[in-house]
């Protein structure tokens, strides 16, 4: 069930091509139709190569809506064959922070104003050459409270650019080169931090920071995870956070997968609560059951659909997948027990019962 990155950038270039030669012969409008937003701002994404000439079709565009008074889950879909992508603004909404990725390639960072009635477009160029920078992405959090730290200067040392958290404590910090850099993060009342931090080629590193107030004595916490950069394209870490942030699926990593060490890969998912493993008087062949599916025609639980790198099994081949995956091959681990958790992404006929998805190394 293992993809080759490689292979998968070869075929979304390969489509890329043949779209972008079918928008030439055809003459693509970039200006497009403005969608009906009942009033509220529109905000058209276009997606260029590194010239600013030709568009991107497939382009994976990332959005968050930075200035909401509540907080949404962030937008991670596709650019159409014309290469860009329109939405409408949440209502509270005045801001969002946009880039694009394709493959190993990334843009930079645009910041648009929105405005209810308005239409903004941010024009995005991704760098297809040798990336040699990354990303930080974090979160500062109170030491004492765990309450989010908001407004926070972050920098990295040697650098101009600064950026401060939002309301909820979190930062992006794009085009940082390759290498080994010193992390600074600043705040009224708090002991500035200093720490040290490695930016790997076209990977995000998420930081978690604990600053400590300046009355008390003990050393600041902080902890870092390189990402997955198949994880990263796939959404799991966006999923995972909203997910966690409102109870709405469990999700597992490498880390967790180790730690817990399994023999079978669904020993683990049977750790989730409401799931439990159906195997039989030889405890061969798994079935994994939904045990809040369970009715007088099963009592048991109903049977869970299972996705494996973007391939949904048929439901009689539910039983297998012990010998399709080892936890050795896993690098996460998503679970859904309900409809109302459940990404758009994986819905399907069959995803009544839950959803289980498994992404591979």
């Amino acid at each position: 069930m293992r993809r080759s990155s490689s292979c998968f950038d070869f075929l979304r270039f390969v489509r890329t091509v043949g779209a972008v030669a079918a928008l030439a012969a055809g003459g693509a409008d970039l200006a497009g139709q403005e969608p009906d937003c009942g009033g509220r701002g529109v905000l058209r994404v276009v997606v260029f190569d590194q010239s600013g000439s030709v568009p991107i079709p497939g382009a994976t565009v990332v959005l968050r809506w930075t200035d909401a008074e509540s907080a949404r889950r962030p937008v991670r879909e596709d650019a159409g064959s014309d290469g860009q992508l329109v939405l409408c603004a949440p209502r509270d909404a005045r801001q969002a922070t946009v880039w694009a990725e394709f493959g190993d390639a990334s843009s930079d960072e645009s910041v648009v104003a929105t405005a209810a009635g308005a239409s903004r477009e941010a024009r995005l160029l991704l760098h297809m050459g040798q990336v040699r920078t990354g990303r930080l992405i974090g979160e500062v959090r109170d030491a004492l409270t765990e309450n989010p730290v908001a407004a926070a200067a972050v920098s990295v040392q040697g650098r101009t650019e600064m950026v401060e958290t939002n309301r909820m404590g979190r930062f992006i910090l794009s085009g940082v080169p390759v290498g080994v850099h010193e992390l600074s993060v600043r705040h009224l009342g708090y002991t500035p931090l200093a720490h040290e931090v490695t930016v790997s080629r076209g990977i995000t590193t998420e930081v978690e920071i604990g600053l400590v107030p300046e009355p008390v004595e003990m050393a600041p916490i902080v902890a870092t995870a390189p990402r997955s950069r198949r994880l990263e394209v796939k959404g799991f870490y966006e999923r995972k956070y909203w997910g966690e942030l409102v109870s709405g699926g469990m999700f597992f990593t490498v880390a967790d997968i180790e730690r817990r060490n399994p023999i079978q890969i669904s020993h683990m998912i049977a750790d989730a609560p409401g799931v439990r493993l159906d195997c039989g008087i030889r405890h061969r062949n798994c079935r994994i059951l939904n045990t809040r599916g369970a009715s007088r025609f099963q009592p048991g639980g109903c049977l869970m659909s299972i996705i494996i790198d973007d391939v949904r099994l048929r439901v009689r081949q539910g039983d297998t997948i012990d010998r399709l995956v080892k936890p050795s091959e896993v690098a996460g681990l998503e679970i859904y027990r309900g409809a109302a958790s459940l990404p758009g992404e994986f819905s399907g006929s069959d995803s009544g019962c839950g959803v289980i998805a498994i992404w591979t190394k």
